[in-house]
């Protein structure tokens, strides 16, 4: 059998750059990388859910940084989609300007700032501006995702993104709602009035509820709308557990 040598790139194969080597990965330090920021900008319109704007429209549109999807002319957009599509388009990325600031920030492509840090965050401040050493470190991100965020907002921020069309800020009234509840809840089978359990769980932790994957003695609540008896429910009759619907939960508490 033939062995073929295979040599390691040394450069980007879209700019050009030096690749670095980190613990057997080569990566691409050039920030103006075309490719790069083409996948910062699709990971940017994922996060936010901004339909019709995929990889494909990206390149269509020459949509090189996150800035351009709120510069580009709607005359751009009609020339290259189409009146019908750019308008669906055009309506997605106007909606897109609303989004709450905790949902924000995870779509910036932050090393080790995903939902979770961006919820831990949140929790302790109410806009980009309180962004601090101070603030992260309450929060109880670690070292390296406090370091990775400060250096994201004092250079890419403050330089390039705090003009951005958003608000930058966080619902106060749901953290305060959040910090009051203080009940667990377990979710099992099909529910009545969410898609899945992962967007019941979004809502439930937006109200202020801790959501859990399994029973134990500290759970509050067992939901289960299936009606089908499972592991979960014997286990929540033998401590005693109310077994509810999300519904007769948030009316118990009055939400």
């Amino acid at each position: 059998m033939n062995l073929r040598t295979i040599n390691e790139p040394t450069s980007c194969p879209t700019c050009d750059s030096i690749l670095e080597l980190v613990k057997d990965q080569l990566f691409c330090r050039n920030t103006g990388c075309e490719a790069k920021s083409s996948k910062m900008v699709e990971h940017f319109a994922k996060t936010l859910k901004i339909k019709g704007l995929g990889p494909k429209t990206i390149e269509k549109l020459s949509l090189n940084s996150i800035s351009d999807i709120y510069s580009v002319s709607e005359s751009k957009i009609n020339n290259e989609i189409g009146k019908r599509v750019g308008a669906k388009l055009l309506q997605q990325i106007e909606l897109s300007k609303s989004v709450d600031a905790s949902q924000l920030l995870p779509a910036f492509s932050i090393p080790l700032i995903g939902k979770t840090a961006s919820k831990k965050i949140f929790s302790k401040i109410t806009n980009f501006n309180e962004i601090t050493t101070s603030s992260c470190t309450k929060a109880g991100l670690g070292p390296k995702s406090c370091t990775n965020l400060l250096n994201w907002y004092h250079t890419e921020f403050l330089d390039n993104l705090e003009y951005l069309p958003f608000s930058f800020r966080a619902k106060v009234q749901e953290q305060q709602t959040a910090e009051s509840i203080g009940k667990s809840v377990c979710i099992t089978g099909k529910l009545n009035d969410f898609k899945n359990r992962t967007l019941a769980k979004e809502h439930l932790e937006s109200l202020g509820f801790t959501v859990t994957s399994s029973v134990t003695k500290m759970t509050d609540y067992l939901v289960n709308e299936e009606g089908r008896k499972s592991s979960k429910d014997t286990k929540a009759e033998s401590y005693g557990i109310p077994i509810l619907t999300i519904k007769e939960i948030l009316r118990t508490h009055k939400l």
